[in-house]
């Protein structure tokens, strides 16, 4: 499943990107926002996606705010989540390739849909290479994980 979620000034990449999975007949929810609000928080709904994606170990999440910062931050804050700020096509491939990540933040402001449609197809497509140094990296953040 891929997870959905957006504050205002994501919102309507979000909503672009949500017709385009479904289009392409990904299974996709929108976690939210459900309306444009000026004075929603982007915590919310990435707390929600972060949730989501960190409940099934198939699960993906794409999250959306004005620098990607910020719904960056909270969804690292969830154990088992990995989630990458992308703003290009080699950081979305190495997010998954390297660091296995099952999220991608990404940066409303900067990104145009057709750009922010080349990111999220490459994030998709893309697999975890498995390479044992960087499967040694994924186990030190999980012992991480487990010490806090």
């Amino acid at each position: 499943m891929i997870y959905l979620g957006a504050d205002h000034r994501g919102y309507d990449l979000k909503s672009r990107i949500f017709k385009w999975l479904e289009d392409e007949g990904y299974e996709v929810t929108d976690l939210g926002n459900d309306h444009l609000d000026p004075d929603d928080d982007y915590v919310d709904f990435a707390q929600k996606v972060a949730g989501a994606v960190a409940g099934g170990s198939d699960n993906i999440g794409i999250l959306f705010c004005g620098s990607g910062a910020g719904v960056d931050i909270v969804a690292n804050k969830f154990d088992g989540i990995r989630s990458a700020l992308v703003f290009d096509l080699a950081r979305a491939k190495q997010a998954r390739e390297d660091d296995d990540a099952n999220i991608i933040s990404l940066p409303a402001d900067i990104l145009d849909e057709e750009k922010a449609l080349e990111i999220v197809k490459v994030f998709l497509e893309t697999k975890f290479s498995e390479e044992e140094r960087h499967q040694r990296r994924l186990q030190k953040l999980q012992k991480i994980e487990e010490n806090n």
